[in-house]
């Protein structure tokens, strides 16, 4: 698994570089002042943020977590349409490439 984000002091801090260390995380890093690095990561975390963070009250941690987690695997990585998938689901994206890739062998 690897972990991107930016520079932001939080993910280059000894405690967050150990604790994906032990955790078997590759933390990964953009480069200084190129925001290019990060324009996947950031448009993601925008998107959390403004379709589901934001829109719901949360009165525990474990709760949050529950919801991110049901946002992001239920909803996000295989319901939501994404532009860069030629707005298509994660699924519908698997689902053709996996068909031209019988059709080709």
């Amino acid at each position: 698994m690897i972990f991107h984000a930016d520079r932001g002091s939080q993910y280059t801090s000894e405690q967050f570089v150990q604790f994906c260390r032990d955790n078997g995380v590759r933390n990964s890093v953009g480069r200084t002042g190129i925001c290019y690095d990060n324009a996947a990561s950031e448009s993601f975390w925008a998107t959390l943020k403004k379709e589901f963070i934001h829109l719901h009250p949360f009165d525990t941690v474990s709760r949050l977590r529950h919801g991110v987690f049901t946002y992001i695997e239920a909803y996000y990585n295989r319901l939501r349409i994404h532009s860069t998938l030629r707005y298509l689901t994660p699924v519908e994206y698997e689902s053709q490439y996996t068909e031209q890739q019988n059709n080709a062998a």
